[in-house]
């Protein structure tokens, strides 16, 4: 068998996590890249990968670190992604730099297949509700209202094409639509939520009419490390098949915890230009990689109740 060596960047994240225990069980020699400042233990899921601490805003180490590896496949996540702060801050023009340099380090140094983590927020939402990869159109990187974040993941992306197709770069692009679980950021709505109603305390949510489609992160991390080890090429959405309204993702947590009168549907105003519906076609995801979530909704949102019970304090 030929070496498949995979250097996972930003493996000590939410997602990057777990991505790692399906490539060592599909027989990858794993390199986790962490964040070099990181000040909580390494997560559980690393165990059996080579684990790097590394600044991958820092060229040289980047240099160092990849002439030091030889991956043959790069699994990249690393990017700034802190809640109320992502979508418009100047380190997206910072990461973006960095995510290019990476990845012509990587293929410059002998790399064969490219996997990097993109956004639903990639697309045109005043124009979509349920999201094709190859028809759906794409927000516009140059009008002034495109966040950075979304203006630098659509520059990445085209970078990767770009690279793909001059130096027949094996490549794909996950674009992640909403997801949920274990250690998730206590501001987002799933965690707020379950924290709110263990706690004894109101959960405020908006009308909650808008649908979309929830993954557990344990099968996102999955799906990405199947479409690495796959041929599919170009973008796939990273999503479930199950659509839900919101309503009915916080009255199944409140159900779940005893405390549904708790779920305040309306007590907070939705955010202005929320689009009604936006899911995915995972038709791809399903076809093209032959992938689907061990998760149903409920079965994860019943798991990230319990990592939030022994985790609450």
């Amino acid at each position: 068998m030929s070496r498949k060596c995979v250097l996972v960047s930003g493996a000590g994240g939410f997602i990057g996590r777990w991505s790692v225990p399906p490539l060592i069980a599909a027989g990858y020699e794993v390199h986790a890249a962490a964040g070099h400042t990181a000040s909580r233990p390494l997560p559980m899921q690393l165990r059996g990968a080579e684990v790097h601490r590394v600044d991958f805003l820092d060229a040289g180490a980047v240099d160092r670190l990849m002439h030091s590896i030889r991956a043959t496949h790069l699994l990249h996540f690393a990017w700034i992604a802190t809640p109320g702060v992502y979508w418009t801050s100047s380190e997206n023009e910072r990461w973006l730099a960095a995510s290019q340099h990476l990845l012509k380090c990587f293929q410059s140094g002998g790399g064969i297949r490219a996997v990097m983590a993109g956004t639903c927020a990639e697309y045109d939402w005043a124009r979509v509700g349920v999201c094709d990869e190859r028809t759906s159109p794409l927000a516009d990187a140059a009008a002034p209202g495109t966040t950075a974040y979304v203006r630098a993941k659509l520059m990445m992306h085209a970078a990767l094409s770009d690279l793909a197709a001059s130096h027949a770069l094996s490549a794909a692009w996950g674009r992640i639509f909403f997801l949920f679980g274990p250690d998730e950021h206590p501001d987002r709505l799933v965690a707020s939520v379950i924290r709110n109603l263990l706690s004894g305390r109101d959960a405020p949510c908006s009308h909650g009419r808008q649908v979309r489609s929830f993954l557990h992160v344990a099968d996102v991390g999955a799906a990405f490390a199947a479409l690495l080890d796959s041929t599919a090429q170009g973008p796939v959405n990273i999503g479930s098949g199950e659509r839900s309204s919101i309503a009915e993702l916080v009255q199944e947590i409140g159900l779940q915890i005893g405390r549904p009168e708790l779920v305040r549907l309306g007590a907070r105003a939705a955010p202005l230009g929320e689009p009604p519906v936006l899911v995915p076609d995972v038709g791809r995801l399903q076809a093209g990689v032959s992938w689907r979530p061990r998760f149903s909704l409920a079965a994860g949102i019943a798991d990230t109740i319990d990592w939030w019970r022994e985790n609450l304090q």
